[in-house]
């Protein structure tokens, strides 16, 4: 059986790893003797994220760790599914007990929840990885989430922008990674189906309703008339400079 996860492995590594490394390397992700923070929130983003660079990890050419925390916003979710797989994929999990359920829903009533919340759980974030000696916080962006924050900052601020795959933090003095950006959606929810990869229920009221929700039909409908987008716009990230020179394939 030992010697079956191994080859399945190896295909599997055929399949998406070879681009996230790639991406690693050409973005200059990972250092030796990093310590990088994982977010993870227990979806299928952040699971796959969670095993993707335990592959990483096992297999490169130089010693780094990981760690993985969850920020508990006070939701009561059961985090036990996620327990299990870090201890099987041997990564130390750290749980962030935190308010901010209570303060977004209920003392400050906010008409806008999930930017105040998506502040406060970044702070709670960087802040249980500097205490745990990292200094690097890798995410689990992946393509589909940067081109539709393109077009949230596109129709709502009026900006051509997204996520950079790499960042220096200086308030928190971290590095922020985000390894997947080259991934499809599709890729990792197929990735967390064939390892059979936990996925803890979202308990959020705002879950699905929100404005990414809406981008998200927005790029669905824009893919199925032009299914190149997803390799257009790494191309035009890069040609633009809001990305540098980065990954030129993808599946």
């Amino acid at each position: 059986m030992e010697g079956e996860s191994i080859v399945k492995q190896r295909q599997m590594g055929k399949w998406f790893l070879s681009r996230v490394k790639q991406t690693v390397i050409r973005y200059a992700m990972i250092a030796e003797g990093d310590n990088i923070a994982l977010g993870v929130s227990g979806g299928k983003d952040s699971s796959a994220l969670l095993y993707i660079l335990s592959l990483v990890r096992d297999h490169a050419p130089f010693p780094f760790s990981l760690q993985a925390i969850f920020v508990d916003l006070g939701w009561g979710m059961d985090v036990t599914p996620l327990e299990d797989l870090c201890r099987r994929l041997q990564i130390p999990l750290h749980v962030e007990s935190t308010l901010i359920a209570r303060i977004v829903f209920e003392r400050r009533e906010e008409k806008n929840p999930c930017s105040l919340c998506a502040k406060l759980r970044s702070g709670a974030l960087h802040k249980a990885a500097r205490e745990l000696g990292c200094n690097r916080v890798a995410l689990g962006h992946h393509l589909d989430d940067v081109i539709q924050t393109f077009f949230l900052n596109l129709l709502h601020s009026g900006k051509l922008d997204t996520f950079k795959p790499h960042t220096y933090l200086d308030k928190s003095d971290l590095y922020l990674i985000r390894p997947l950006v080259a991934v499809r959606e599709q890729t990792l929810a197929a990735v967390v189906r064939q390892e059979n990869l936990p996925v803890v229920e979202n308990l959020c009221p705002m879950a699905d309703k929100t404005e990414r929700k809406k981008m998200e039909e927005i790029v669905f409908y824009l893919v199925q008339r032009h299914p190149e987008l997803y390799q257009r716009f790494l191309t035009a990230m890069e040609k633009s400079g809001i990305w540098p020179e980065g990954p030129h394939y993808i599946e």
